[in-house]
């Protein structure tokens, strides 16, 4: 059987491979694990079979010199997946959801639709609706969040640049900034974030890593010169250990946040960082502590709990978080007052 989701999985993909093409594959998922006793004639009867016995429309088109499916969405029924698999597949596809209206979306949805086929059944087969699709899409749903178009251009250059180690070109506008500005990167990774692609690469500019929107990028093109990936590339290795998303300071600061109310269960359901410790502190609060360079995350975190969260350290944050406070009634009073 797994031979023939190998020789199902090629014929589909409209290759046309033929019997050698098809021994090739299968030695391939043999050095893996998942295959045994490969030859042509083994490859030449597992096709009989899949003819006579499973009833796929296997053809053998001259011209290109290889077989394939005279029904399009013909696919080997998957009888031996689990229930696990396929739940998890199905949230799998969910999840990709995310990412709609991002370049490798279509690309990624498709991927998952031929794994899934010859789970669910092929309507060649069955002729008739498919429950189990159904189910999937109705009752694992992921809702959708507020997201950031990304130029299908400008995700072809980024990911040029990093499958080939190029320095890219394009212009960029920063949050603070009035007008586009030309930057020169290499790019190490892509980030993706809230709804929010970013690229993280080393600036030629600045002699330091920085983070892009993918969003905010236009009139990119790939530049003649080639990089060396450095040994430390990896964006996760400069996040102070924590995990508030994107976003790199440069100093590593110890944090401590008392909490109340519902801020208790927000803080204390979720690793923030990989070295956080939770205390409690009276009889209705939790003080949790860890460490990050990700400072602006950390504040609009603390922010975002409201009155139910007071920072202890460090002194710059208590101080932002003071001065935030002090703002927001000043606009309270100021919107009441007219």
């Amino acid at each position: 059987m797994e031979r023939l989701y190998v020789i199902d999985r090629e014929i589909a993909s409209k290759k046309y491979p033929n019997t050698n093409d098809l021994v090739e594959c299968l030695k391939q998922a043999e050095a893996f694990g998942e295959c045994k006793g490969v030859s042509i004639a083994t490859v030449s009867r597992d096709l009989e079979f899949m003819r006579d016995r499973l009833k796929a429309p296997i053809e053998y088109d001259a011209y290109e010199r290889g077989y394939y499916y005279t029904e399009k969405t013909f696919r080997l029924p998957g009888v031996f997946a689990s229930a696990d698999d396929f739940v998890a597949l199905g949230m799998a596809k969910s999840i990709l959801s995310l990412y709609r209206g991002t370049p490798f979306y279509n690309a990624a949805n498709h991927l998952l639709d031929t794994i899934m086929t010859p789970m669910t059944g092929s309507p060649a087969i069955s002729g008739k609706a498919n429950k189990n699709q159904d189910w999937l899409e109705n009752r694992i749903v992921v809702p959708k969040i507020a997201s950031a178009k990304v130029d299908p251009i400008v995700w072809e250059i980024v990911v040029g640049g990093l499958k080939r180690n190029r320095v890219i070109i394009f212009d960029y506008r920063g949050t603070w900034d009035a007008e586009y500005r030309k930057r020169q990167v290499r790019p190490y990774q892509l980030l993706f974030d809230s709804g929010v692609w970013y690229l993280y690469g080393f600036a030629e500019e600045r002699k330091a890593t920085r983070i892009f929107s993918l969003s905010r990028i236009a009139n990119a093109k790939l530049a003649d010169n080639a990089f060396t990936l450095p040994a430390n590339f990896r964006y996760a290795d400069f996040t102070g250990d924590s995990y508030f998303g994107v976003f790199i300071g440069q100093e590593k600061r110890r944090y401590a946040v008392d909490c109340y109310g519902e801020a208790v269960i927000f803080a204390t359901e979720r690793q923030w960082a990989a070295n956080q410790k939770i205390t409690e502190i009276g009889d209705d609060g939790i003080r949790i502590e860890f460490t990050s360079t990700q400072y602006d995350k950390v504040l609009k975190w603390v922010l975002s709990c409201g009155c139910n969260a007071v920072p202890r350290e460090p002194e710059k944050l208590v101080g932002d978080w003071k001065d935030h406070v002090k703002e927001m009634a000043k606009l309270v009073r100021k919107r009441l007052a007219t």
